[in-house]
């Protein structure tokens, strides 16, 4: 009987995803993710951020290779592998992997309007003002509509 050896993880690749081939062929995609953690400590939020290793086979190694890129979202299930070998120098070393078997991307958004070297933050921060004003402007207006219904 197996044990329970299950895993899930959502985080960012690290790097651009690396492909290769086994000698018959077989297509295995290598990736990092990073994951982060934040919790309270002392008066203020810390962070921990974990770096795992991920590896995908067959078809999910393709299609990893061919949508994934540097700093993407994912989300893995898999299951862990621990690799064991003798160094050169003779000391054994080891190593945990994720072995992924579902791996998810989150969307990504283009903008509209990316920014140019024009644009500057300043105007981008604006531009976030005025939709915030008129966001104001209709949730009052909103209100407004509500409470006449109220007294009507």
């Amino acid at each position: 009987m197996n044990n329970l050896n299950s895993i899930l993880i959502e985080g960012n690749l690290v790097r651009d995803p690396l492909l290769r081939s086994t000698p018959k062929g077989t297509p295995v995609c290598n990736f990092t993710l990073a994951s982060n953690r934040f919790f309270k400590q002392d008066s203020g939020m810390e962070k921990e951020v974990g770096f795992f290793d991920v590896e995908t086979w067959s078809k999910l190694a393709e299609r990893c290779y061919n949508q994934g890129h540097k700093g993407r979202g994912v989300r893995v299930v898999g299951r862990l592998k621990q690799d064991r070998w003798n160094g050169s120098d003779g000391k054994p070393h080891s190593r945990v992997a994720i072995v992924a078997e579902h791996v998810e991307f989150r969307p990504e958004f283009k903008r509209e309007n990316p920014p140019d070297s024009d644009t500057s933050v300043t105007d981008t921060i604006a531009e976030i003002a005025a939709q915030e004003d008129e966001f104001t402007n209709l949730e009052e207006a909103a209100l407004a509509v509500a409470e006449e219904e109220i007294n009507f």
